[in-house]
């Protein structure tokens, strides 16, 4: 019982200490809850004064703004017053510009109908004092003025051509005197060989053989016709084909030589001196290449450029014709800024149609830039060959060039062996060519064929027709004939007047 009772005792007694102690934590949590209520209190009062601080601030700088505001726009406002005012001031004015200017037109017109009617009398007074109408006077002062400006024109005409013909002489002078100063190569004036020297009668009969086997084999393994009884110690070698006539003529020779002369022997020769011609040939055109510096031609070119080596043009040989023109033409490219390559590579093949003008149709010309294109030469190479004469128009500097130089080339003194016949023959063609014109009197070709003197009627021809004459033959010579050089064309119109003092 007594140990129940302590533990009852026990229980009541930590019951009420729990209680106690429950009692003084609440106090001290209820009074630190007040203290932070307070605490609360205090700092939301702050804060609340502080947001009140702010927002009548922003207020404040609000306020301000509106009142910037408003004078801004009134300040706009004023403006755009004013400037209304301007232009509606602006534009009273033009209206009154506007008003005096229609006035001051119509003042204008008027005076321009007073002198309208001014001029009309005072044209008719003119008219019935030079008894000329309008029409009349106004043909009248067109003629005098034609007179006056055609006699300008003729000095104007006169002054440019002969400032044109010094600068351009002078000019053309020095560049192709020092071409050929630079080039003064021989004047060659050669035949390719037709004629072989017999040692005596025996060696001639021995050619012929019996019954003339010997000669007849001989002319069909070359394809050459053989006389040797028409000139005394020589067998001529007659054929159209000049390499054909080198084959003959070696073969000739290689047989005179040997002294072993039949059909079988002959064979054998020719074909030995066709292998020779061959080379020669072949050789021919590399040097040729080798010595004006022009690389890259195809071999068929540079085949028929050797053949040109026996190849003759009124005495002169093509093949050294060529070399000449390609340095010449190189001098020349170089002093007038053209193409010195494409002018020395034409001018080295310009002929090369003459080794083909048997074989194919057309003019040498034209076959040379035919083969020049076939065989892959560049286009501006074929061009300038193909126009190196007068018949096609030059469309390149170099073409010019190569023109020019053929002729400086053709026309060197003893170059060509061309007969008197042929020079009188041109000469009348000349004089032909002027005659064909109306107005003229007489026409006289004079210098070897290089200068045509014209005389006209000087009541036909005036002088700035005479100066039209003189181009107009010029032209027709260029267009009609083939020529070295150049040709000069004088017109000449003479007005006398003859009276007698008594």
């Amino acid at each position: 019982m007594l140990a129940a009772v302590l533990v009852v005792v026990g229980l009541f007694a930590g019951f009420g200490a729990n209680a106690i102690i429950s009692r003084q934590r609440l106090g001290s949590a209820e009074e630190k809850a007040k203290k932070e209520l307070e605490r609360a209190k205090k700092e939301a009062s702050k804060l609340v004064a502080q947001a009140r601080e702010d927002a009548a601030k922003a207020v404040e700088e609000t306020r301000k703004e509106e009142q910037s505001r408003r004078r801004e726009l009134k300040e706009l406002e004023e403006r755009m017053v004013n400037r209304e005012e301007a232009l509606d001031k602006k534009l009273d004015d033009l209206d009154k510009r506007t008003e005096a200017l229609r006035r001051s037109e119509d003042e204008v017109e008027k005076l321009k109908d007073e002198i309208r009617q001014i001029r009309a009398k005072q044209q008719d007074k003119l008219e019935k004092i030079a008894k000329l109408t309008k029409s009349d006077a106004a043909e009248k002062l067109l003629q005098m003025t034609e007179r006056d400006i055609k006699h300008d024109l003729l000095g104007l005409i006169n002054k440019l051509q002969t400032e044109a013909k010094d600068n351009a002489e002078e000019q053309a002078a020095l560049i192709i005197t020092t071409a050929m100063e630079r080039m003064a190569s021989e004047v060659t004036a050669e035949r390719t060989t037709t004629s072989v020297k017999l040692e005596n009668d025996e060696m001639k009969g021995r050619i012929i053989g019996k019954e003339g086997r010997n000669i007849q084999a001989l002319q069909r393994a070359t394809g050459v016709d053989i006389l040797v009884d028409d000139t005394p110690g020589y067998a001529v070698l007659s054929s159209f084909d000049p390499v054909r006539r080198e084959v003959a003529r070696q073969a000739m020779e290689m047989l005179m030589k040997d002294g072993r002369i039949h059909p079988g022997r002959i064979e054998e020769v020719v074909e030995k001196a066709q292998k020779n011609v061959e080379k020669d040939v072949i050789r021919a055109g590399e040097d040729a290449a080798r010595e004006v510096g022009v690389i890259g031609i195809p071999k068929e070119i540079l085949h028929l450029l050797g053949e040109l080596k026996y190849r003759t043009s009124y005495g002169q040989n093509v093949l050294k014709h060529s070399t000449e023109m390609a340095h010449m033409a190189a001098m020349i490219a170089e002093e007038v800024g053209a193409d010195v390559k494409t002018t020395k590579y034409a001018a080295l093949v310009h002929d090369i149609g003459k080794a083909l003008t048997h074989k194919m149709e057309g003019k040498h010309h034209h076959i040379s830039g035919e083969i020049l294109r076939k065989y892959g030469a560049p286009e501006e190479v074929a061009l300038a060959a193909e126009q190196h004469h007068d018949d096609v128009e030059a469309t390149s500097v170099e073409a010019l060039i190569v023109r020019t130089v053929d002729a400086i080339s053709a026309a060197r003194p003893g170059a060509r062996n061309i007969s008197a016949e042929n020079f009188g023959e041109r000469m009348r063609e000349l004089e032909n060519v002027a005659n064909g014109f109306g107005g003229i009197e007489k026409s006289y070709a004079i210098s070897a064929g290089r200068e045509v003197r014209v005389f006209v009627k000087p009541q036909q021809i005036d002088d700035l027709s005479a100066i039209k004459l003189a181009r107009d033959i010029a032209t027709k010579i260029e267009s009609t004939m083939q020529y070295p050089g150049t040709i000069k064309v004088n017109v000449i119109r003479e007005t006398r007047a003859v009276e007698f003092a008594k």
